[in-house]
């Protein structure tokens, strides 16, 4: 689903090798029938967050093929590793991600982000991956974000909705990207969309378009009424870390081929309690950080979440 500024999943990333891997990662993948790779700007290499009311296709909507084809990957890799350690159940430990943040504003100083900003971003997207927002509940992943570098720019054509169009983006990113694996690029702009990231298990053929854009108005205290928490940025380092939104699927059993986010038929709008939108098991997870909610309904990612990320940690992005 496309909202005109839009937060999305990236499908499988990395992660450490976590105790249920195979369980979680055996079952055969199901996609809504509806689900395509290409959205409005013709992207096929990112997942996206979009803006409520808007149509369109999702940046990170995949067809069934794909979803098959990322999950066998990752489940070859996950027994492999498994094979070689001589278990199946190495505890998930997290770890240190570098993130570089890259600014970028228009000749007129539009989209300007202050260190402060940045640094109480930085904070947000590591509350929710500590999982302080809904203790108890929440999964602490055990990942922990520190801010490498800022980097600055004054380029309206990358500001002003270039980051839409896919050769401006490839400019943008091969110009700026710098890191691992394992680095977390991020490049705030303005855009059609919340925000998208590109899948982890992407990296190794195109690494210079590795990383997350966000919308600048989406930062905490940014202008994008409902969306200026923070969360964004948590959402899409979500799909960077190798996760699928929790209506991936649809009504299916495996839906997002996570066993503990229960099926949802589509995106949530606001923050609706109660929300009951498939007939199996579970409300619609209308708190977690990769459904569509608003920024204050978002408190959490799941434990099996934090396993697929531990997983494609290791598969994708660790010592890469």
């Amino acid at each position: 689903m496309v909202h005109k500024r839009m937060r999305v999943p990236a499908a499988f990333a990395a992660g450490l090798l976590a105790a249920g891997a195979l369980t979680l990662l055996g079952a055969s993948p199901a996609v809504n029938a509806s689900a395509e790779c290409a959205d409005t700007h013709g992207h096929q290499d990112s997942a996206a967050r979009g803006r409520p009311g808007s149509t369109g296709h999702d940046r990170n909507e995949i067809s069934d093929a794909q979803a098959a084809q990322m999950n066998a990957d990752l489940r070859a890799k996950v027994a492999k590793a498994a094979g070689q350690r001589g278990d199946l159940a190495a505890p998930a430990a997290g770890g240190t991600i570098n993130v570089v943040f890259h600014v970028v504003q228009n000749t007129s100083g539009t989209g300007a982000l202050s260190d402060a900003t940045i640094a109480k971003q930085i904070q947000v997207l590591n509350q929710g991956f500590a999982g302080v927002e809904a203790p108890g509940v929440a999964a602490n992943t055990g990942f922990k974000f520190v801010l490498q570098q800022t980097k600055r720019y004054t380029n309206s054509t990358w500001f002003n909705g270039g980051a839409d169009t896919a050769g401006t983006e490839r400019k943008m990113k091969t110009a700026t990207r710098v890191g691992t694996a394992a680095t977390l690029n991020v490049w705030s702009v303005d855009i059609d969309g919340f925000g998208f990231a590109t899948f982890p298990n992407w990296y190794a053929g195109d690494p210079k378009m590795d990383g997350v854009v966000i919308d600048y108005a989406t930062v905490p205290g940014g202008s994008e009424v409902n969306f200026n928490l923070g969360k964004t940025l948590t959402h899409e380092t979500g799909h960077w870390m190798g996760l699928w939104h929790t209506f991936q699927g649809g009504c299916t059993a495996t839906n997002d081929e996570v066993a503990d986010t229960p099926a949802q038929s589509s995106s949530s709008s606001g923050c609706p309690q109660g929300r009951d939108s498939c007939s199996l098991s579970g409300v619609d997870p209308i708190h977690n950080y990769m459904d569509y909610s608003y920024d204050s309904c978002y408190n959490q990612f799941t434990p099996g979440q934090n396993t697929r990320m531990q997983n494609a940690w290791t598969a994708y992005r660790s010592g890469k």
